[in-house]
């Protein structure tokens, strides 16, 4: 079989979905010596990453969600002639009519249309909202098969698209367990830990609010600490954080490199996953892992992902996220330390090479499928 990868959004500046196809390249790279593979690349990673001899490297430096995609990729994926394409995000080319599947991460742009989710002005939002929910359908209906990386995103798309659930196939993701021996420095002062982007529905308004309230109601001080790429959203937060008065006590850190992530994330009183809806969880099982506790909102996705090895709050209430703060931070050593160990043993249940695993049966049984694809089946 000649599967395709368009693994475009490769590397960690590309948050979870860049991790994500680092990682199922690099586990199907050793898994699968049998089939041959073609990866579209940017010119980024398209020199430095090594494959073995059943992989073929594509220099296909354009970006997404342009008119270029839409009109080159089709005709360069044509061009391979792959038995079946992977499209690691939902953004298939509408022309493209060949047999692929998609990874759908979430639906979290369903959900938070809004001028805060976007950089763009509102007019031209609107009409990139109308070429993003094309692409949905294009991704719903046209694959031959759907992986999500959680139940509860599974349970979203059958009740939005109205789809069957055969079609779709729930396939965990993994964490990056060589992050949790990164080190830094250690802060001087307690601090409690954010790391990751700051779009809209990661509710760090909220996570400030709980900052200053805690810090108000304490005779101890602590911090939060937010790594985060400086982007406009990250401009936004800083504005957020000046307007709260938060900034004795929240401390905007900009990037940090995986390297030093583990130290970071072990030497906090907890990880704060506020986030108002998410399709896995990647962050908080690095924190676990890198042992430490992790406080985390309580929607479904969380509890499906964490189980019971989270402290869990309401999101949307400022003062049940600094209960849970205050639970953490006057948690004893001993059941601190026991509850890390539990946690961290329950995290090896999620791989990177189980996820590439599981996703190359489900290549198997897509280009086995007949009577064509989806879209034409319907559901």
């Amino acid at each position: 079989m000649k599967i395709l990868i368009d693994a475009r959004l490769y590397g960690p500046e590309n948050t979870g979905n860049g991790r994500y196809t680092m990682n199922l390249v690099e586990e199907l790279a050793k898994l699968d010596k049998s089939n041959h593979y073609i990866i579209f690349l940017r010119k980024k990673y398209f020199d430095s990453l090594g494959l073995p001899e059943n992989w073929i490297k594509v220099l296909t430096d354009f970006k997404h969600y342009g008119f270029t995609e839409q009109f080159r990729l089709p005709f360069l994926i044509r061009k391979y002639k792959p038995d079946l394409v992977h499209f690691p995000h939902l953004n298939v080319p509408i022309l493209y009519f060949g047999k692929y599947i998609v990874t759908i991460h979430d639906i979290i742009m369903h959900k938070f249309k809004g001028g805060a989710a976007t950089t763009r002005p509102f007019p031209i939002h609107q009409i990139w909202r109308m070429g993003y929910h094309l692409s949905f359908l294009k991704a719903v209906y046209g694959s031959e098969k759907i992986i999500v990386p959680s139940n509860a995103v599974k349970s979203e798309l059958m009740i939005y698209y109205k789809l069957k659930g055969r079609k779709i196939n729930v396939v965990h993701e993994g964490f990056d367990a060589k992050i949790a021996k990164g080190e830094v420095p250690k802060f001087t002062e307690p601090y409690f830990l954010y790391v990751g982007n700051a779009y809209p529905h990661k509710n760090l308004e909220n996570l400030v609010k709980a900052m200053v309230l805690l810090n108000n109601e304490s005779a101890q001080r602590a911090n939060l600490l937010i790594s985060s790429s400086r982007n406009v959203f990250t401009q936004r937060l800083k504005d957020i954080i000046f307007k709260l008065n938060g900034g004795k006590f929240v401390k905007l850190l900009g990037f940090v490199p995986d390297n030093e992530l583990g130290s970071l994330y072990r030497n906090s009183i907890g990880f704060t996953f506020a986030s108002l809806s998410e399709g896995f969880g990647l962050t908080g099982l690095e924190a676990i892992n890198s042992g430490t506790l992790l406080l985390a909102s309580n929607i479904p996705v969380f509890k499906e992902v964490f189980e019971k090895n989270a402290i869990y709050f309401d999101p949307l209430s400022v003062y049940s996220i600094t209960e849970a703060m205050q639970e953490a931070w006057r948690m004893g050593q001993r059941e601190r330390t026991d509850w890390i160990s539990n946690a961290q043993e329950f995290a090896k249940r999620y791989s990177w090479a189980k996820m590439a695993k599981e996703t190359l049966d489900i290549y198997e049984k897509a280009f086995k499928k007949e009577g064509g694809n989806s879209l034409r089946q319907g559901k």
